[in-house]
């Protein structure tokens, strides 16, 4: 069947189209070269696979470098918390020596009472030892003038109960000793615990801790006034010659 030509298709003659090839891409086969330009890009995307490795995993280490340094830090402010609360504690307890003298002569309190008795036991030794010696300078002067001879032997006694109270008197030496030795040690925890009350601000640093701990004794409670005789160097001291003139 031939198509019939319309008269303006005729005027301008065959289309060219009609005589234009048409040429297709033909399939690649197997094996066959890529197309270098996906070959670029493919090489491109394995470099920078290969170039981010290393990244990803110096980021891998970074990050468990922080969690370890995390870890650390969480450890050390647990250590710092212990130490915060046994700082605390020892503030308490000094503030507890301290507490039972308002100017915190506690340990001096000790130290000083412990030097009072060596010096009243001293001073009670000297006065027994002095009567002993008059005691056995009368028997010597009985014996010497020449009393009835049956009073001879009570003479005798005498001076031998004389000699044994004057051994029985070392003890005073002995005792001063091992009390000297006491107060030394207290007096060097009294240095110690100075020095730690001058680190930490000294004493008024503990006057909150004195008085938020209910453990106490409260100044106000009675038995703080039995305090026994007072120290030389208490202020208000009254001796007993006050006392005769207080009741004279």
């Amino acid at each position: 069947m031939t198509n019939k030509r319309y008269r303006i298709e005729e005027s301008l003659g065959p289309d060219p189209r009609l005589f234009q090839r048409i040429e297709f891409p033909e399939p690649v086969a197997s094996g066959a070269a890529s197309d270098p330009r996906i070959d670029e890009i493919i090489a491109m995307l394995q470099e920078m696979k290969r170039s981010m490795d290393p990244a990803m995993r110096q980021s891998a280490d970074v990050v468990e470098a922080y969690r370890r340094e995390i870890a650390e830090v969480y450890e050390l402010r647990r250590e710092l918390d212990a130490m915060k609360l046994a700082i605390t504690s020892t503030k308490n307890e000094i503030a507890s020596i301290y507490r039972s003298e308002n100017e915190g002569k506690g340990m001096r309190r000790v130290a000083g009472e412990l030097d009072a008795v060596v010096g009243a036991t001293e001073a009670a030794t000297s006065s027994i030892l002095s009567g002993l010696e008059d005691i056995e300078t009368e028997a010597n002067m009985l014996r010497a003038a020449g009393v009835a001879t049956g009073n001879n032997d009570h003479v005798g006694a005498i001076l031998d109960r004389v000699i044994s109270m004057y051994e029985a008197c070392n003890f005073q030496d002995l005792t001063g000793q091992r009390i000297g030795k006491i107060v030394s040690v207290l007096k060097f925890v009294e240095e110690r615990l100075d020095k730690m009350i001058g680190v930490w601000g000294g004493l008024d640093a503990f006057k909150e801790f004195a008085a938020n701990n209910p453990d106490l004794p409260s100044i106000d409670d009675e038995k703080s006034l039995l305090n026994g005789p007072k120290l030389e160097s208490d202020a208000g001291h009254v001796d007993q010659n006050d006392i005769d003139a207080l009741f004279g």
